[in-house]
């Protein structure tokens, strides 16, 4: 049976209504302004900016792509263009039918006292029916102090409220008690399955290829889905309009990067290069007895954006990312994304524009003995394509809809193990490949009800299909809390759907404006999840699997609900907010007591199912503009499971529960050349399974794990500071080169934040058992960058 709804309805629906939609033209006696804002320097479509005509109250904001339309009624107009960071430029406007305007807006001068990300307005907070939503740009993050100099998105993210690790060397983050897996990731489209370079001590995101990034914890727009707790959506810097050749780099103590920007046609294609590259491997090649050894990481990204007219515009996206460890014909070890996306914009009408794209993406690691008895090498991967469309239609100057839908396969391939020579005593194991399919359309509509009142809702459907690979599937059964046997073996042909799920997931936000300062919201939003990251470790590791919905492993799903409070301060300068929020997750996976969940072809009789649950408060104060800038954010909450077979049924917190989350990052710009910084972070200790009994072995003490005794302590709590400094070179009037240095201190006072506890005997006393904590940073790290551009 194929899957023709939801993907085939919708499909035929939107291209019905497109004809209607691309034709349909204002109410007599109006017109639509329409075009695109660009930064006037770098080209770079300014997202989220405001077009609005104050004497009338309309106004609409700009979409991803830095386009707008906005009905008015004929005549002439007083239009402004503004956004935080750029100079605010008005224009008298006679509109006597359809006109297009697309300026170039100038940036502000001292950028560095902007923390919000160009193209929002300050009283978006406020205004704007969404909530639970942050952005950052780079000008933001490139000021905060780095980890060995290294800027990082991903680590500056986790000082935002909701947004926590289980600690240093953690891959990923977590949102509001969700697991990492739980996040969806885009990089321009392109979905990014490991975010991390060198085990997750750096972002596998090259800063100078950033443009910005926004993170959705909650009333997530319906276009998205495939994860229940966040979206973090990353967007590369385009060089859209680039009139000339502009280079930008930096030189630092683990890593260098390079990043250039070119037109290849003047006004029409233009091109973003960017490289960056550890040289670890370097150092090793200095010291003898460490010649044959390799420890190091490398990016690149490319970015090609076309302008064909007005109308049209195409935009070619490409991503490699990799980590490599050998360790001389001893073991080999690499793992990386790759992936890439073709995106099509085509402009209907002033009112209709449409989204068409394809995506491929692709996380895989391998890892072996190259040489010797002991021969072998192990590859696993999982890998997609995808194909999607998004119309954005403005009804009026009340309602603005979306429509979309999109259409994913899905190949995991958890292991294959193989000798690489005759001699190798491995004789070889696979894991069988598994395929899948995911479909989904989504409506949606922004509708300003009353001048107080403003909503965005909408509703996605999904379809998910678990698909035969010409391999053998089983049902599992056994003891509750016990590990599963397999039975009924059958094959399913390739491609043979063997079992589909469908979900509902209606989304919903609302804002009301209870002053020009301040605003309460709520937001409720469904989600369903049907790809899941197989970890049973507290930090997740490059070696863990993905693995699709199946017979046996049904899709996780989340419903969840916020209500804010949202106030701003003295013109905008000082921004404030309270969210509370509540959620409820069925489906959670957890695992039974000495899971193997490598290598193992009967991998889904080592799962546990159960529900989760997580709730808390958030609080955040932020500091617009001014020499001294940034943010405070507290978050208190929980995060609990219950899964059948653990803690004899009962709730217990899950590994990614903190109760305390505290952040404080400040910007201060001393001079036009000097800018200092620090960031401070605190957390609660993460909850994990310490031994609760031990037995005695000829003398050798082994602890062992019994009973009701999951996440039964916390490590110590988290605490680290960090200081930095910016030192811009005095400028030589009339040349283009500009250059900076960084300096950074990671964990200013020397905090030994635990890792991770183990436990061994005593050595002094073999028959006592010691706890002892791993911690990946135990002392101060300073370092040192030069970055240029011209």
């Amino acid at each position: 049976m194929k899957p023709l709804f939801p993907l085939g309805l919708a499909a035929g629906l939107l291209l019905a209504a497109q004809p209607a939609w691309s034709q349909q033209t204002p109410a007599a006696g109006k017109a639509t302004l329409s075009g695109t804002l660009r930064d006037a320097t770098t080209g770079e479509a300014l997202v989220g900016a405001s077009v609005f005509v104050q004497a009338l109250g309309l106004g609409v904001n700009t979409d991803e792509n830095g386009r707008y339309a906005l009905e008015l009624p004929k005549g002439t107009h007083t239009v402004t263009f503004q956004i935080i960071g750029f100079e605010t430029r008005q224009e008298q406007i006679s509109l006597t039918e359809n006109l297009t305007r697309s300026p170039k807006l100038t940036a502000q001068r001292l950028q560095t006292q902007e923390v919000v990300v160009q193209g929002v307005r300050a009283e978006d907070n406020v205004k704007k029916p969404a909530m639970s939503v942050n952005r950052l740009d780079m000008k933001t993050v490139k000021l905060m102090p780095a980890l060995l100099g290294e800027v990082d998105v991903v680590r500056s993210i986790q000082l935002l409220p909701g947004v926590t690790t289980v600690g240093e060397g953690a891959s990923g983050f977590n949102v509001r008690g969700g697991s990492i897996d739980q996040n969806l990731i885009l990089m321009d489209e392109m979905p990014v399955y490991n975010v991390s370079h060198l085990f997750g001590l750096f972002s596998a995101f090259n800063p100078d290829a950033v443009q910005d990034m926004t993170l959705y914890k909650g009333g997530i727009p319906a276009q998205y889905g495939g994860r229940l707790s966040s979206l973090l959506d990353v967007r590369l810097r385009d060089g859209h309009a680039a009139d000339k050749l502009r280079v930008n780099g930096g030189i630092g103590l683990i890593s260098s990067r390079l990043a250039v920007e070119a037109p290849l046609i003047k006004d029409r294609t233009s091109v973003v290069l960017a490289g960056r590259r550890s040289y670890g491997d370097l150092f090793l090649k200095l010291v003898p007895e460490q010649r044959d050894n390799q420890a190091y990481f490398y990016d690149l990204s490319v970015k090609v954006s076309h302008k064909f007219s007005a109308r049209d515009r195409l935009q070619l996206t490409g991503y490699r990312g990799r980590d490599v460890f050998n360790f001389a014909k001893v073991f080999q070890n690499d793992w990386g994304n790759t992936g890439g996306t073709i995106r099509w914009t085509h402009q209907f009408s002033p009112r209709l524009v449409g989204n068409f794209s394809g995506v491929a993406a692709q996380y895989d690691y391998s890892l072996g003995v190259p040489q010797g008895t002991q021969a072998f090498e192990w590859k696993s991967s999982v890998r997609n394509l995808t194909g999607k469309a998004d119309l954005s239609f403005l009804l009026n100057e009340r309602n603005t809809l979306s429509a979309g839908v999109s259409g994913t396969r899905y190949v995991f391939d958890p292991a294959t193990v193989k000798p690489l020579s005759a001699e190798s005593i491995f004789t070889g194991l696979k894991v069988d490949q598994q395929q899948a399919g995911e479909y989904a359309a989504y409506i949606d509509n922004e509708q300003t009800i009353s001048p107080r009142l403003q909503a965005q809702y909408g509703l996605r459907v999904s379809v998910f299909d678990f698909l035969g690979s010409g391999t053998a599937i089983y049902d599992y059964a056994g003891a509750v809390g016990q590990r599963k046997d397999p039975s009924n073996a059958r094959v399913a042909r390739d491609g043979e759907v063997v079992k589909r799920y469908a979900s509902l997931e209606p989304r919903a936000s609302l804002r009301y404006t209870l002053t020009e300062q301040s605003s309460l919201k709520a937001s409720y939003n469904r989600t369903a999840q049907y790809i899941h990251l197989i970890s049973n470790t507290t930090a997740s590791s490059p070696l863990d699997v993905w693995s699709p919905s199946t017979n046996n492993i049904g899709p996780e799903r989340g419903d969840q609900v916020a209500l804010g409070y949202f106030r701003n301060f003295q013109d905008n300068q000082y921004e404030a907010s309270v969210e509370v929020f509540g959620k409820t997750m069925s489906n959670q996976i957890d695992y039974v007591n000495g899971a193997n969940t490598l290598l193992n072809k009967h991998l889904e009789g080592e799962l546990l199912y159960g529900d989760g649950r997580a709730y808390g408060a958030e609080f955040f104060v932020k500091k617009n503009q001014g020499p001294l800038t940034g943010w405070v954010s507290y978050t208190l909450s929980r995060s609990e499971r219950q899964i059948e077979g653990i803690n004899a049924g009962q709730w217990y917190p899950n590994k990614y529960d903190k109760t305390h989350s505290l952040s404080v990052v400040g910007l201060y710009e001393l001079s036009p050349r000097l800018s200092v910084s620090a960031n401070f972070a605190y957390g609660t200790g993460v909850a994990t399974t310490f031994p609760n009994g031990r037995f005695v072995y000829e003398g050798l003490v082994v602890p062992v794990v019994g009973g009701d005794a999951r996440n039964n302590y916390r490590v110590p709590a988290y605490h680290r500071l960090d200081l930095g400094a910016t030192l811009k070179n005095r400028q030589k009037p009339g040349r283009r080169w500009q250059s900076e240095w960084v300096f950074s201190v990671y964990n200013a006072y020397a905090r030994r934040n635990a890792y991770g506890i183990y436990f061994r005997q005593n050595q002094d006393n073999p028959r006592k058992t010691e706890a002892v904590r791993l911690s990946v940073f135990g002392t101060v790290l300073p370092s040192v960058s030069y970055n240029f551009n011209f």
